[in-house]
């Protein structure tokens, strides 16, 4: 088994291993955190899956769980519960985060092509706001992007942007998927030093 997915001595991880693995990412261990989202990565995508239901929009939303777990880990306080919860509790309210997002874009979009029929219906809408907004965002990211490696950023944008599993993009790079894992998973710790000065 690579190095990279190697589990613990012990065989699986249980939750006390997760809370261990965890704390010491909150400490910032990056080989802790390759641990664990080896650990957590397959049921906090299927968690996702189940909310979000569109299959690349739940890789996206997965690897953005995964780098709020790295940004944010020092607020986890085990006295509040087990490791697993807190963070199937973050993929749970990105998922829900994203639908409603989604819906609002959808019913942007219907007021924008049929504004009569929208008309005082709620709050004042400011589209242009919103797009700068949106611009700022995409801009941060991609110049977060742009201190990736090659391979990272590769990796990184076939799996966000281009909606692909680990194995397609293994695929589409010609390298194995253990591999295309570890590019993902620096990629994440780049993006979150690179997001985490701007936070």
């Amino acid at each position: 088994m690579p190095a990279e997915t190697r589990p613990p001595e012990n065989g699986t991880v249980s939750g006390h291993d997760a809370e261990a693995l965890l704390g010491r990412t909150a400490r910032g261990d990056e080989r802790a955190f390759e641990m664990l989202y080896d650990v957590v990565a397959a049921p906090v995508h299927g968690l996702i899956r189940r909310v979000v239901r569109d299959p690349a929009m739940a890789e996206e939303v997965t690897q953005e769980v995964m780098i709020e777990v790295w940004r944010t880990a020092t607020r986890y306080d085990p006295d509040r519960g087990g490791a697993m919860a807190w963070i199937m509790t973050i993929a749970h309210r990105r998922a829900v985060d994203r639908v409603r997002r989604e819906q609002s874009a959808g019913e942007r979009e219907a007021r924008a092509v049929h504004p009569a029929a929208h008309q005082g219906t709620g709050a004042a809408h400011d589209p242009v706001g919103e797009r700068v907004e949106a611009r700022l965002e995409h801009e941060r990211v991609r110049r977060c992007l742009r201190t990736l490696t090659h391979l990272q950023r590769e990796s990184v944008t076939l799996a966000y942007y281009g909606g692909h599993s680990y194995r397609e993009v293994a695929e589409l790079v010609g390298a194995p998927p253990n591999t295309v894992r570890t590019r993902m998973r620096d990629g994440i710790i780049r993006l979150r030093d690179c997001l985490g000065v701007e936070r």
